[in-house]
C-alpha cells in the first residue's frame, strides 16, 4: 500500500495514485498482476513493461519533448513516481462549451503534430494516443504527451502510423466536427518528422 496515496484512476493494467514524495505532489503508477498468468512469467512482464515506460519518457525527456519527468523506478514493487501536472485533457478542452479557454484549435492543433513528430523522430511509438493522453499545462496551455504504458521503441513506418490512426480515431469518434483540426495536426507533422511524409503516406494508403 502507497502511504497517504490517493488513487484517482484505475485502468486494465495499472492504478494511478496522487501522493506526497519528495515535499511534492506526485503520480505514481502501480502495474497490478494478472491472476490468470502464471506469477513468475507475471512478474517478468510486468518488470518488462513498468522498464520499457520508464525508458520511453525519458527518451522523450532527453528529446526535449514535453512528457512527465520520472522521479523514481520501483521495478520490484512495479511502480513509477513521475511529475504531477497541474492541467485538464484536450478531451475535456474539446468538449468543454464554456469558459473560453485561451488557446484557438489551431495553435492546439500545430503543437500536438509538432510534439508527435518529435516523438516518432526519436523512434517512441506512444501506443494508446488519445485526447484523454493529451494534457494542457495549467499555467503555460502547452501540451504534455502522458499515459506510456503501451509505448516502444521502433523504426517501423507501419508502426508509426498506425500511433496516428488510433488518434484519428479518437477524434473522429469523441470529437465530431473536428476534421479540420485533425488535418492541421497532420501538416504539422508533416512537417516536423524525418520520415512524416512515408509515415503520412501510410496512413493515407489506409493498409495498415
Amino acid at each position: 500500500m502507497i502511504h497517504d496515496a490517493q488513487l484517482i484512476k484505475q485502468g486494465a493494467e495499472a492504478k494511478v495514485y496522487l501522493a506526497p514524495f519528495c515535499q511534492r505532489q506526485t503520480i505514481i503508477k502501480e502495474r497490478f498482476a494478472k491472476a490468470y498468468r502464471h506469477p513468475t512469467l507475471d512478474k517478468k512482464l510486468t518488470s518488462r513493461r513498468v522498464v520499457q515506460e520508464a525508458r520511453c519518457l525519458t527518451r522523450c525527456q532527453k528529446a526535449f519533448i514535453d512528457t512527465p519527468t520520472v522521479y523514481m523506478v520501483d521495478v520490484d514493487q512495479s511502480l513509477i513516481y513521475m511529475e504531477y501536472i497541474e492541467g485538464f485533457s484536450v478531451r475535456d478542452y474539446l468538449v468543454t462549451t464554456e469558459g473560453g479557454l485561451p488557446v484557438s484549435q489551431s495553435r492546439l492543433a500545430k503543437e500536438i503534430g509538432q510534439r508527435l513528430g518529435l516523438m516518432h523522430n526519436i523512434d517512441v511509438v506512444h501506443g494508446d494516443l488519445t485526447t484523454s493522453n493529451l494534457l494542457m499545462r495549467q499555467e503555460s496551455q502547452t501540451v504534455v504527451l502522458i499515459d506510456f504504458g503501451l509505448s516502444y521503441v521502433s523504426n517501423l513506418i507501419e508502426d508509426k502510423a498506425v500511433d496516428l490512426y488510433v488518434l484519428e480515431r479518437a477524434f473522429s469518434s469523441t470529437h465530431p466536427n473536428t476534421e479540420v483540426m485533425f488535418a492541421q495536426i497532420l501538416e504539422a507533422y508533416g512537417e516536423s518528422g524525418k520520415a512524416s511524409k512515408q509515415i503520412l503516406k501510410k496512413l493515407e494508403d489506409g493498409n495498415i
